[in-house]
């Protein structure tokens, strides 16, 4: 027990990040003990082996949690001799975490809560069953519904420039990285939000309210234009509202969150159901689709909140 307990002090103190190469005293005194303690934990595998046989019901590998313990020590040795090798294989070492488990074997009563455990996992069978159908009828529901709706955005009229240069922006982005999408209805939907409802352009803290037909006459003028970062242009002393010419709503090809929010197929929508019922930004989500589709698809979201908030009396039964 002493090992096992300085085996989780030296893992809790391992730094990877800091010392790839392990050049540090701190790292190779970790090192050092981390080769002590699987020295121990072989040992004492050889001496089971030896003493109780390998194979058989009451040998040594007939006990569950001494193949735990065999395949602990197979799995050092292997990362052993790839170092030897100088071959760097980092999956092989995550097998280190296992090794407090070795506490399991050694401590009667944690054994007894363990085996508990795993004999009430098949009880939970149905219960994970049922989540499943519940997440696959919600999952068709928000496919059949929504899916490739959270990719609308408000787009110019076909073959639209402005002064002319083509409007770069291929849709409306209300800033730069795109994190928070302006997401519009279709016009044979009911969603709450249109491309009318596109916010004014501000610019030098001011709300601009002029037109292209002003900057064209500042153009016949001579006066300067002067392209943006977003891809429109702007015209040197007047305060354009660019935005004003994102009037149709289309079907793009970017989802919210770097397209990780969607119900495009069952898969996306299981993911979204998953974040719906940890109760992480299902508000944000539920108003992507309100904003696309209808005002009372909140409806979906609310039962799917409470339906699997009600699995959790039974998982604690």
């Amino acid at each position: 027990m002493m090992v096992i307990l300085l085996n989780c002090v030296t893992l809790g103190m391992y730094q990877p990040c800091e010392n790839i190469d392990c050049s540090s005293d701190r790292c190779q005194i970790l090192q050092a003990f981390d080769a002590f303690i699987y020295m121990f934990f072989a040992l004492e595998m050889v001496v089971k082996m030896l003493a109780l046989g390998i194979f058989g019901q009451r040998c040594y590998l007939g006990d569950t949690w001494n193949r735990l313990d065999f395949f602990i020590v197979m799995a050092g040795m292997v990362e052993y001799s790839l170092d030897l090798q100088n071959i760097n294989f980092t999956s092989i070492r995550t097998v280190r975490v296992l090794r407090p488990l070795k506490a399991i074997n050694r401590v009667p009563s944690m054994r007894i809560l363990v085996n508990l455990l795993l004999d009430t996992l098949p009880m939970l069978g149905n219960v994970l069953l049922l989540c499943f159908f519940v997440f696959f009828i919600f999952g068709i529901i928000g496919v059949q519904l929504w899916a490739g709706l959270l990719r609308n955005r408000c787009y110019p009229e076909h073959n639209f420039t402005l002064l002319a240069i083509s409007v770069a922006t291929p849709y409306y982005m209300a800033d730069e990285d795109d994190e928070r999408p302006f997401i519009c209805s279709l016009p044979w939907d009911n969603g709450i939000m249109s491309c009318r409802d596109v916010p004014a352009r501000r610019e030098g803290g001011r709300t601009c309210c002029l037109d292209k037909d002003d900057a064209l006459y500042r153009q016949s003028l001579g006066l300067a234009v002067e392209p943006l970062t977003n891809g429109t242009v702007s015209v040197a002393g007047l305060c354009v509202n660019w935005n004003q010419y994102y009037t149709r709503c289309g079907t793009g090809h970017r989802n919210p969150h770097k397209g990780a929010i969607n119900f495009d197929n069952i898969a996306y929508a299981w993911i979204v159901i998953f974040q719906v019922i940890t109760l992480e930004g299902w508000v944000e989500i539920m108003y992507y689709v309100m904003d696309a589709h209808s005002f009372y698809n909140f409806i979906y979201f609310i039962l799917l909140i409470i339906v699997s908030n009600s699995f959790k009396p039974l998982n604690t039964d």
